[in-house]
C-alpha cells in the first residue's frame, strides 16, 4: 500500500442495524489519528473468517484498537459466563486479541484505548472485572446520566501516573483528570505489562510493556475525545504519530 503518511488500522465492531450487518468505528478515534497523529487511518473488518494476519502486518504501519459499546467475551480470560445484556463481539474478538499479539511481536506501534486496553490485557494472560462497580473498593467508572457528550466526557476522577512506563516519558504530569465511560476494566494484570496509572480507587487505567519491540500504550479512559483540547492526549498522539513514523 502506497501511501505518504503512516497507515493505521482500526478493527471494527461487528453490528447489525435492522436486518443488515454493519462494521463500524466511531469517528473521534479516526479523527485523532488523522488530525492528532497525522496517518492515515484504515479500518479492518471484522469479518469470519478474520482478513490473515499476515496480509494486515504487511500493508499496515501500526494498529489502534478502540473502545466499544461491547466487551470481550470472559471465554477468553477464564471468566464466569457474562450477566444478562452484556452486549459481546465475538467478530471483533476474533479478529483483534490475535491481530494484537502479533502486531505486538512484530513491534508495530500499538494504541489502545478503552475495549482495547481490556484487550490488550486478555491478550497477554490477563483478566476482567465484568462490573467494576461491584467490586469491594472500587468507584463506578460506568458514564454518567448526561444529557450531552460534552458532560459525558467530561474528566471525573484523577490518574496517578507511575514511574518507569511509557505514559510517564510522554508527559510530565503525574497526575491529571480523566474521563470514565467504562463497565469492565484489568483485574489481574497480565505478567509482561506494567501499570502506568491508576486511579485513586486502584483501578489500573493505563498499561505499557517493559522491552516492547515498539510503541505500545494501553488507556482506559478516551483522550481521542476533544484530543486537541488536552494537553496529555496531545502528547500521546504526537507521540504515537512519531512512532509510526520513525
Amino acid at each position: 500500500m502506497s501511501s505518504p503518511h503512516p497507515v493505521v488500522g482500526l478493527v471494527c465492531d461487528h453490528r447489525v442495524v435492522g436486518d443488515h450487518p454493519f462494521h463500524m468505528v466511531g469517528e473521534k478515534y479516526i479523527n485523532a489519528l488523522r488530525d492528532g497523529a497525522g496517518v492515515l487511518p484504515l479500518l479492518i473488518p471484522a469479518l469470519e473468517p478474520p482478513l490473515a494476519i499476515a496480509d494486515l502486518l504487511a500493508n499496515l504501519d501500526g494498529f489502534l484498537f478502540t473502545g466499544s459499546p461491547s466487551n470481550v467475551s470472559p471465554r477468553h480470560y477464564g471468566g464466569s459466563p457474562p450477566p444478562g445484556g452484556q452486549l459481546e463481539d465475538e467478530r471483533r474478538d476474533e479478529t483483534a486479541l490475535p491481530l494484537l499479539r502479533a502486531a505486538v511481536e512484530i513491534g508495530k506501534p500499538v494504541i489502545c484505548i478503552c475495549r482495547g486496553c481490556q484487550e490488550l490485557n486478555v491478550a497477554f494472560g490477563g483478566t476482567l472485572h465484568q462490573k467494576v462497580h461491584e467490586v469491594p473498593g472500587r468507584i463506578d467508572h460506568r458514564e454518567r446520566d448526561v444529557t450531552s457528550l460534552d458532560e459525558q466526557y467530561a474528566p471525573v476522577h484523577p490518574v496517578l501516573v507511575a514511574e518507569g512506563g511509557l505514559l510517564a516519558r510522554l508527559t510530565p504530569a503525574r497526575g491529571f483528570d480523566v474521563n470514565s465511560l467504562h463497565g469492565q476494566g484489568i483485574d489481574q494484570l497480565a505478567p509482561a505489562l506494567f501499570a502506568d496509572a491508576v486511579a485513586p480507587d486502584g483501578q489500573i487505567e493505563a498499561v505499557s510493556m517493559p522491552g516492547a519491540k515498539g510503541f505500545l500504550l494501553g488507556l482506559q479512559w478516551h483522550p481521542e475525545w476533544r484530543w486537541a483540547e488536552n494537553t496529555v492526549s496531545r502528547a500521546i498522539f504526537t507521540a504515537y504519530g512519531a512512532a509510526l513514523r520513525k
